[in-house]
């Protein structure tokens, strides 16, 4: 039995699964997923869905560039790489959701009552 990939689509489909998970261990590791949707070998496109904690999350936008810029230029059978979350034209951007903005001296402690926040800088 012979161990080499036959089908010459399947190895490229590998080699594509095999750099989603090089690339991206952090889409699983906050709970996303990456599957391939449509594989095109002749034109040189693949179809990448971005599911699970991607969906709805305000920095998938720039999950899926990275995906593009990288995988056309490792990948040189890949041309184009079509990617989305499934959530139409925004791709997730609902306003910021799980970010909050840190400030300095935000955790001091001490024995400060009734603090309304950091002081502004003006």
């Amino acid at each position: 039995m012979s161990t080499e990939t036959e089908n010459p689509e399947d190895e490229l489909r590998e080699r594509i699964t095999n750099f989603l998970r090089r690339n991206f261990p952090q889409i699983q590791m906050h709970g996303g997923s990456a599957a391939i949707q449509n594989l095109d070998r002749e034109e040189g496109s693949v179809t990448i869905q971005l599911g699970g904690a991607c969906s709805g999350c305000g920095i998938s936008p720039m999950t899926i560039q990275a995906i593009k810029t990288r995988m056309t230029k490792e990948i040189p059978e890949i041309d184009t790489v079509h990617a989305s979350t499934g959530m139409g034209g925004n791709e997730g951007m609902s306003g910021g959701a799980g970010m909050s903005p840190s400030f300095p001296d935000e955790n001091r402690g001490g024995d400060i009552e009734d603090d309304e926040g950091p002081e502004a800088p003006f």
